[in-house]
């Protein structure tokens, strides 16, 4: 998989924490490595928290430099994902 999404704003979110809703498709490592494609995200940590028979429900931490988070939500929605919660953001100077 390969993004469209190529811009890249003003940020200084380091980590965020999402509460993600996800299709089954796809698995979840492709998924952490296509978010990995951002600009600024240099790690990704997701834990399952509940699956259906159509659906994941994620915790979804990302940490690196700059997160663009308009961006990102772009990305998640061309894998079929929806962010449900941001739960945590830490942003330094």
């Amino acid at each position: 998989m390969t993004s469209k999404v190529k811009y890249e704003k003003n940020s200084r979110i380091k980590n965020i924490v999402l509460d993600v809703l996800k299709p089954y498709l796809p698995p979840l490592p492709e998924f952490a490595s296509f978010l990995t494609e951002l600009e600024g995200i240099e790690k990704v940590d997701i834990t399952l928290v509940e699956i259906d028979d159509k659906t994941e429900s994620l915790n979804v931490t990302l940490n690196g430099s700059n997160i663009n988070f308009d961006a990102l939500k772009e990305l998640m929605e061309e894998c079929g994902a929806v962010i449900h919660s941001v739960d945590q953001v830490i942003a330094e100077k």
